[in-house]
C-alpha cells in the first residue's frame, strides 16, 4: 500500500496527528506534545508526501508505541494480534479505548481521515489494506468503519473476507449509540453533525473542500436547509466546544451540544479484540 494512503497516526497520551498544515501543527502542539516531532521522512514513514488537501503531514515518535508506515503496533505476540483498519477520523478514540481496556494485541492502521469527504475512496483503500494485512500474516482483521457512505461496498468486502465492521450507518450514529440515533432520525433531518475531529478540523473537512472561504455564497446553497449544528462530543473539551459554536455561527445555524463519549465504538473494538 502506498505510504500516502495511511494516516500517520501515532499515540501520545490519547492523541494522534490530524491532517493540518505544518505551521498550524507546530502552533497547536508546540507545548502540548512530548517526544521529537519530525516530518514524514524516510527515517520513519518513507518519503514525505502531501495529504489529500495538498498539505504536509506531520508525524511524531513516542516511547508509548512502535510505529511504522502509519501503524500503531501491538505489544502482544504476533499470533494474538488483531489488525484494526480504521478511519483516521476515529484514531484518537480507538487509541483511547485500547488504552482504557488494556488491549495490547490491537494493531491499528488508519486510512486518511479526509476520505470522510470522499467515501468512494474507502472501498479500494480498504481492499489494499486488507490485502497487506493478509500478506503480513494477520488472520484476525476488523474494519474500523461503519457504512460511511460507501454504498454497500464495505459490507461487500466484509462478506468476501469473512470479517466484520463497526455497526451502524456512520460515526455520528455509533458515537450516539445506533439505536438512539436511529430512533431520532426523523426528528433531526435538518441537523448537521460534528464530532471531536470535525469540530477540531472544521476548516479542513468542511470549509476548504467546499470552498466556502472562496465562495461565501455557497454557504446558503449548501447549508440552507439545515437548522442547527449538533456537536456530538467524545470528550468534554471546552476549546472544542468553542470551535463547534464558531462553526455554527459561521454557517448561520443554531448550536446544540451533546456529550456522547465513545458510544457503540467501545463494545465494537472490545468485541473485535476478544473474537
Amino acid at each position: 500500500m502506498a505510504q500516502t494512503r495511511i494516516v500517520a497516526s501515532v499515540a501520545i497520551r490519547d492523541s494522534f496527528i490530524d491532517y493540518v498544515s505544518l505551521n498550524d501543527w507546530m502552533n497547536a502542539h508546540s507545548n502540548e506534545w512530548t517526544g521529537q516531532s519530525v516530518p514524514l521522512d524516510a527515517k520513519i514513514f518513507g518519503p514525505a508526501q502531501p495529504d489529500d488537501l495538498g498539505r504536509p503531514v506531520m508525524a511524531q515518535e513516542s516511547p508509548d508505541v512502535i510505529a511504522t508506515s502509519g501503524k500503531i503496533a501491538a505489544t502482544a505476540p504476533f499470533g494474538q494480534r488483531v489488525r484494526v483498519i480504521a478511519c483516521g477520523a476515529i484514531a484518537r478514540e480507538v487509541i483511547a479505548i485500547c488504552k482504557t481496556n488494556d488491549l495490547k494485541h490491537i494493531d491499528l492502521v488508519c486510512l486518511p481521515a479526509i476520505w470522510h469527504v470522499f467515501p468512494e475512496k474507502i472501498g479500494p483503500g480498504m481492499r489494499e489494506a486488507i490485502a497487506e494485512a493478509r500478506k503480513e500474516g494477520y488472520s484476525r482483521i476488523f474494519i474500523g468503519y461503519a457504512e460511511c457512505g460507501t454504498q454497500g461496498e464495505l459490507d461487500k468486502i466484509c462478506a468476501e473476507e469473512g470479517i466484520e465492521r463497526i455497526g451502524g450507518p456512520h460515526c455520528y450514529s455509533f458515537f450516539t449509540g445506533n439505536e438512539t440515533f436511529l430512533a431520532n432520525t426523523d426528528k433531526e433531518f435538518t441537523a448537521f453533525y460534528l464530532t471531536d475531529l470535525l469540530a477540531r478540523q472544521f476548516e479542513a473537512f468542511v470549509i476548504e473542500p467546499l470552498k466556502l472561504d472562496q465562495h461565501p455564497e455557497l454557504r446558503q446553497m449548501v447549508f440552507g436547509n439545515y437548522t442547527k449544528i449538533v456537536y456530538l462530543a467524545q470528550t468534554e473539551d471546552a476549546e472544542l466546544q468553542k470551535k463547534a459554536k464558531w462553526a455554527a455561527d459561521y454557517l448561520g445555524l443554531d448550536y446544540e451540544y451533546r456529550f456522547t463519549g465513545y458510544g457503540d465504538l467501545t463494545p465494537a473494538i472490545v468485541n473485535a479484540a476478544q473474537a
